[in-house]
């Protein structure tokens, strides 16, 4: 039985858009497919998304959170070594992204496509990303462990120099052979750099 206009929930439609968009792709898919698919009328989409716009960036954020919930518990394991930390957190990014490549890769050429409509919810993610970094470069210097004058501005410039292996423009190079060796040779020159004497 579909839902009713009063039991319909924003996550309920934030899963059927995704649903919708990976069928009928971004170009295509409407506010009007969404409502079909859930049994209801348009307008009781509308009563939790204003706009087809508002829908369209909230689902591209509930896909980008998924990203950062999963490395916030590594960010967050203040008893674990800074640099395990910071290794550990750096190889989750990347395999979270290729994950999201290469098992559905309808879904994320049409996320790909959302994303760059949606400068908010990237913006937004790429904060909680690199404040995510702050707290583990801030735990090494704490510890002695890191040196950096300004932990937010180094964990920026990590974030930066690791782009290849998390930025979707890159997406094609992730299966590439020998990327992992890649990312780890970058990884540990980053680490290294940042060591305290």
């Amino acid at each position: 039985m579909a839902p009713t206009p009063e039991t319909l929930t924003a996550e309920r439609i934030l899963e059927v858009t995704e649903e919708v968009l990976r069928r009928h792709g971004p170009a295509k898919a409407t506010v009007v497919d969404v409502a079909r698919a859930l049994g209801v009328s348009h307008g009781s989409v509308y009563r939790h998304f204003r706009t087809k716009a508002a829908l369209r960036e909230a689902v591209t954020k509930r896909w980008l959170d998924r990203t950062s919930a999963a490395l916030s518990g590594i960010a967050a394991a203040e008893d674990r070594d800074p640099q395990d930390r910071l290794r550990a957190w750096l190889t989750a990014l990347f395999e979270a992204k290729r994950h999201k490549a290469g098992d559905d890769p309808e879904l994320f050429a049409t996320y790909t496509v959302l994303t760059g409509e949606n400068g908010t919810a990237v913006g937004e993610h790429i904060a909680d990303l690199t404040g995510q970094l702050t707290r583990i470069v801030q735990a090494g210097v704490d510890a002695g462990t890191f040196r950096a004058e300004d932990p937010a501005t180094t964990a920026r410039a990590l974030f930066q120099a690791t782009g290849r292996f998390h930025d979707p423009g890159y997406a094609r190079e992730w299966e590439q052979p020998g990327v992992e060796g890649e990312f780890e040779a970058v990884v540990e020159l980053l680490v290294r750099g940042l060591r305290a004497p």
